[in-house]
């Protein structure tokens, strides 16, 4: 689904409007919103005030109840057993670990709690309905962007190669990711020289990766598919320490501020505009749909699961105004900052 992205007004009202959320007679129940980790900023600044925002147009009298599990499979299932005893219907769950999971959906579905899977799927245990951005796509797509550049710039294909840095091993979108990666790359030209699965998404274990892959390759590497932008910001750290001059071209995916003024200042080529509040919201509506007793609508399956998958954008210097400060994604007060300020003004954002 492509939305409209150019409403005005905070990125949780975009959401709640774009998806046509309008306060409804719902009945009052228990809605447990539960994220992964605090590598990335997205879950405290997007997706829980996107989802609150959501539940509290649709749902005045529901109570939700928030947890992030810090990385910890361990502890996100302490807390999904927390929020089951403490009377959760629905839970909308974004897993550590993909695989580990699966023992969260039956469990919950033998008690006749429904399981939302959120922005990472749960491929060996059907949840009852999976939100998320398409992940395949945006891999193939920050692929193929960084590939259509390299080309534009007369880079050959017969000297060098790509560094392909990956998410976590244990979470079932970042496999959708680096499959949808490989298929940007095949048939480019471009040989891949190393690929990592990155632990955790933990951007200094990327950059340590690359670090040692720069020390091993040197000016064979020609650019960076990273599978986000912790990953692609760690990746541009081992390069500026290792004192390569320019930085290869690196992708990204996100749109974090730290990520747009790496973008800004010419470090970071691309990254994905994926505005959280929009897969929030549309996560909300499902778990209404549960209270109220009804079976959402999918417009798709994916792991045998109803599902809903939202088409983003590519972003990169030369439509990050339109797609991102036009858009009030980010703001030009929030982006244009210190060192990024000339390069704002480069690009035209004020």
């Amino acid at each position: 689904m492509l939305l409209p992205f150019n409403l005005p007004g905070s990125a949780a009202a975009l959401a709640i409007a774009c998806l046509g959320l309008e306060a409804v007679a719902a009945p009052s129940g228990t809605v447990a919103f539960l994220m992964p980790d605090q590598a990335s900023t997205r879950y405290e600044k997007h997706d829980f005030p996107g989802f609150k925002a959501a539940m509290s147009k649709l749902c005045p009298d529901c109570k939700v109840l928030y947890q992030n599990a810090t990385g910890d499979a361990s502890q996100q299932q302490q807390q999904f057993n927390s929020v089951v005893a403490q009377g959760a219907k629905v839970v909308v769950l974004d897993p550590v670990d993909s695989t580990a999971a699966a023992s969260l959906v039956r469990m919950a579905q033998g008690r006749g709690v429904k399981v939302i899977a959120y922005d990472r799927p749960i491929p060996s245990t059907p949840a009852d309905y999976y939100v998320s951005f398409d992940n395949e796509g945006i891999g193939k797509a920050i692929a193929e962007s960084l590939v259509r550049h390299l080309k534009e710039k007369g880079v050959p294909t017969d000297k060098g190669g790509l560094l392909q840095v990956n998410g976590s091993p244990t979470d079932a979108a970042a496999g959708l990711i680096k499959n949808g990666i490989h298929a940007g790359i095949q048939g480019s030209g471009y040989k891949t020289l190393a690929e990592f699965d990155t632990p955790e998404w933990a951007p200094p274990k990327a950059q340590q990766w690359v670090a040692g892959q720069i020390t091993r390759f040197n000016t064979q590497i020609v650019g960076v598919v990273a599978a986000n932008d912790g990953t692609g910001g760690g990746a541009i750290a081992a390069f500026k320490a290792a004192g390569v001059k320019p930085v290869p071209a690196v992708s990204g995916n996100d749109a974090t501020v730290a990520a747009l003024q790496l973008i800004i200042a010419g470090d970071q080529y691309n990254t994905i505009s994926k505005p959280s509040e929009i897969v929030a919201a549309a996560a909300a509506k499902v778990a209404v749909a549960f209270l109220e007793g009804q079976k959402p609508a999918a417009e798709t399956t994916l792991y045998n699961t109803p599902s809903q998958l939202f088409t983003p954008a590519v972003v990169t210097a030369q439509n990050l105004k339109a797609e991102i400060v036009d858009k009030g994604i980010a703001s030009a007060k929030e982006l244009c900052t210190g060192r990024y300020a000339d390069g704002c003004q480069k690009l035209g954002i004020r």
